[in-house]
């Protein structure tokens, strides 16, 4: 390293990753289990979809939330494993705490083997932080038998993708100053925040690497990518000045709110409804560049009975018509009095940077193309005449009804 940890005052952020994290957890408990590739699903079901896989697995083509029968098809070789939240949950407890010695501010993922930690300040106390970084890594593989990837850099957004850029094994080191020359002869796919359509729509200028990106000017990224522009500017030149949390804080949650004028028991009047607050939390989990891998309705009703229902995604989503799909059937389980409604709330937690996106040519890719595209535009429409020039019909039904009172939207820890 050229620089002294020690004296620049950039941030030092680690990031530390158990690479599918999982399939690590069950090969600690069954060593018999390494020998062999592993795809974590559950059985049974008719549409069982893929929870983890190992990398062999992967290699193979096998992706995380496809269905299980597809899955097999694919990698038929594969030991096929019910999945254990639980043991992953007791896992990342522990790794967690091998962390905290060294910072308050130490960030994890849910139960997926991600932590980011800022060590910004702390060289005195222990150290320069790729040391720092060495040392959990030593104590989590002696404690727990798992070998997390490590990398240091001075944001999240960089860490991350040196961790990406690393797996299944490995370390990396970013320095302040260097985030721009590290990230452009990468892949666009390995950056953080970019979604399906954003990179069908860079494919289509024949741009596969993030230095071309950077190339363009902040107008040139307007016309393609609307009011994310500014941020994939930044993202593109490595700068991100998100903090990483504090273990102690509550995750963060997207919350949008909507009171009835009048208390109604209209189920198209209520899923318009659910419709308008879906806009909402997805436009902002877009311009945040996260997903949301848990939805939940809470349902006042006008006897003073709440009723909340959830629904998850193990990949997670900002997508509008997904994140509906999602919140439609929790409304589903919720909605089962004949009580009329007064109060109606969609909340979005578990939000994490959505996974690296190399799935462009899926079986599905044209209809999740139509919906990417079509969320995109509205998006864009919005962005510069307002968030109520253009509707979508589902949605228009309570605002010509006359039955909404109030909305609202708002960040908050959960």
């Amino acid at each position: 390293m050229g620089l002294s940890w020690l004296e620049h005052k950039d941030r030092s952020i680690i990031h530390l990753n158990v690479a599918d994290f999982a399939v690590a957890v069950e090969r600690v408990l069954d060593v018999r289990l390494r020998a062999r590739p592993l795809i974590i699903a559950p059985q049974g079901a008719s549409r069982a979809a893929v929870y983890d896989m190992s990398e062999e697995a992967y290699q193979a083509g096998v992706r995380k939330g496809m269905a299980l029968r597809r899955a097999r098809r694919f990698c038929h070789e594969a030991e096929v494993l019910p999945p254990h939240p639980d043991r992953y949950e007791r896992a990342m407890k522990v790794f967690l705490k091998h962390t905290l010695p060294y910072s308050p501010l130490v960030e994890a993922e849910e139960g997926n083997g991600h932590l980011f930690v800022d060590l910004t300040g702390t060289g005195k106390l222990f150290g320069p932080p790729p040391d720092v970084a060495w040392r959990i890594r030593k104590a989590v593989k002696f404690d727990l038998g798992l070998d997390p990837i490590w990398s240091v850099a001075p944001n999240k957004l960089v860490a991350k993708v040196a961790t990406r850029v690393v797996k299944p094994t490995g370390e990396y080191i970013v320095e302040a100053g260097e985030e721009g020359e590290f990230l452009q002869p990468l892949a666009v796919y390995l950056l953080p925040g970019l979604e399906r359509e954003d990179l069908l729509r860079l494919r289509e200028f024949h741009i596969s690497q993030v230095g071309q990106v950077a190339r363009w000017t902040l107008e040139q990224l307007e016309t393609v990518f609307g009011n994310r522009s500014r941020k994939v500017y930044q993202a593109v030149r490595g700068i991100d000045f998100s903090p990483v949390l504090s273990a102690r804080q509550r995750p963060l949650r997207l919350t949008a709110d909507h009171v009835f004028g009048d208390d109604t028991n209209d189920v198209i009047l209520i899923e318009a409804a659910l419709y308008r607050l879906v806009e909402q939390v997805g436009r902002r989990l877009r311009e945040q560049g996260r997903v949301a891998r848990r939805i939940g309705v809470w349902l006042d009703y006008s006897d003073g009975v709440r009723i909340t229902r959830q629904k998850s995604s193990r990949t997670g989503t900002a997508n509008d018509f997904k994140l509906f799909a999602l919140a439609r059937t929790a409304l589903e389980f919720a909605l089962k009095r004949r009580v009329r409604l007064r109060h109606l709330r969609l909340a979005c937690d578990r939000l994490t940077y959505p996974p690296a996106q190399q799935e462009l040519f899926s079986l599905d890719e044209q209809e999740i193309r139509a919906s990417d595209g079509l969320t995109t535009a509205l998006d864009q429409i919005r962005s510069r005449f307002g968030p109520s020039t253009i509707r979508m019909g589902r949605g228009l039904v309570a605002s010509i009804s006359g039955e909404t009172l109030f909305e609202k939207i708002k960040d908050s820890q959960s």
